[in-house]
């Protein structure tokens, strides 16, 4: 068993509130912007979700641990939180499938965090005063040094993150006899989102972020796809050039969560820094054309502002039935549709999976036109 379990760990917000607690994972200090998910499983696969990066987790789920890790439940080649902040922290687990123990997985990929803290006290905090950054050390143990640094980490607000954990390196993915070709712009690309493109016969090239429109073209693709991904939209200015040009030529595109931003942004859109963000998997969602609700699984602490919006270019087609911030937008006139939520939904329900139907729709659509 890790020594962590006995040492004490401090968790201090950019506020200047201070929690004690008890170490887990590698002994050390990490910051990022704290935030919070209601999801009651698929720990792993939001561990390893490159739209947290630069996050530190606190998982509102009491047990954290307790069926360990899998190397079949990754959603990208590595952890890519800053941090766990959770209440109870299984060191043992028990799920025949499970390779490893958490603490373990933890220790091996420097992973810092704090568990045995008031988790219902802490989101309070944060759903009151909204998001802001937090330190979590193991190893500094002084309160008033650990303010010190926690106001120099930098603000979310601005970050551009997706090029930190985009594929250096393009490469293929799926059958490449498929029917279908697809062209994903990798900003942050969830495994499962590329899984539900091959379930439906689709072979995908995945490019780096700053590819250019021209290099996604060259591979002469019958759709592309925007990924999910962490940071600032308004500081992504490469990747809405992009998106504008795959608009201008009609090219059937589709967007996830910060490929839907980017999307808006393309559209003459803009965004914003929300209070809290959403980040569970119970999230009621309205599609307003269908008038069919669903219950979808979200990570977003940016959103689209409904005030910007151009009539006569973007339709708002998705609405949050819990704040009625937008959660799905459609170009006008052109093949282009995203969402703000994970259709994927791993974890979470597959009440939006039809959304990938939908694209391949499209995409076949578009072809038989053009042929």
């Amino acid at each position: 068993m890790d020594n962590s379990i006995a040492r004490e760990a401090l968790l201090v917000l950019e506020d200047g509130s201070v929690f004690r607690g008890s170490a887990i994972g590698k002994i050390g200090t990490t910051t990022g912007e704290i935030c919070f998910n209601t999801g009651m499983t698929g720990y792993q696969e939001i561990f390893t979700d490159p739209s947290y990066f630069g996050q530190i987790i606190v998982m509102t789920s009491d047990h954290i641990g307790n069926y360990g890790v899998s190397d079949e439940e990754v959603e990208s080649e590595e952890i890519r939180i800053n941090g766990l902040i959770c209440k109870k922290y299984s060191h043992t687990y028990s799920r025949k499938m499970a390779s490893n123990s958490l603490n373990d997985y933890f220790v091996e990929n420097n992973l810092v965090g704090i568990s045995d803290v008031d988790t219902r006290q802490i989101v309070r905090h944060i759903r009151s005063k909204g998001a802001m950054n937090c330190i979590v050390s193991s190893e500094i143990l002084d309160e008033d040094q650990l303010k010190k640094m926690v106001k120099e980490v930098p603000s979310m607000n601005g970050l551009e993150l997706a090029s930190k954990v985009t594929t250096k390196e393009p490469y293929f993915f799926g059958n490449e006899n498929a029917a279908i070709k697809v062209a994903v712009l990798d900003l942050g690309v969830k495994t499962n989102i590329l899984r539900c493109l091959a379930e439906r016969d689709c072979y995908m090239k995945v490019f780096p972020a700053k590819t250019s429109y021209e290099e996604i073209k060259a591979w002469d693709p019958d759709g592309i796809m925007l990924s999910n991904g962490p940071g600032d939209p308004s500081a992504m200015e490469y990747a809405v050039n992009t998106v504008k040009s795959i608009i201008e030529n009609n090219d059937p595109v589709f967007g996830i969560c910060l490929g839907c931003q980017i999307m808006a942004e393309a559209g003459g859109m803009t965004t914003y820094k929300m209070h809290n963000g959403h980040r569970g998997l119970n999230h009621p969602v309205i599609n307003l054309i269908t008038e069919r609700s669903e219950i979808t699984s979200q990570n977003h602490g940016f959103a689209i502002d409904p005030g910007s919006l151009n009539e006569d270019v973007v339709e708002i087609t998705h609405r949050n039935l819990n704040d009625d911030t937008v959660e799905g937008i459609r170009i006008k006139g052109k093949d282009a549709f995203s969402v703000q939520y994970h259709p994927e939904s791993s974890p979470g329900p597959h009440d939006s999976r039809y959304l990938f139907d939908d694209f391949i729709e499209m995409i076949k659509k578009s072809k038989s036109i053009t042929a």
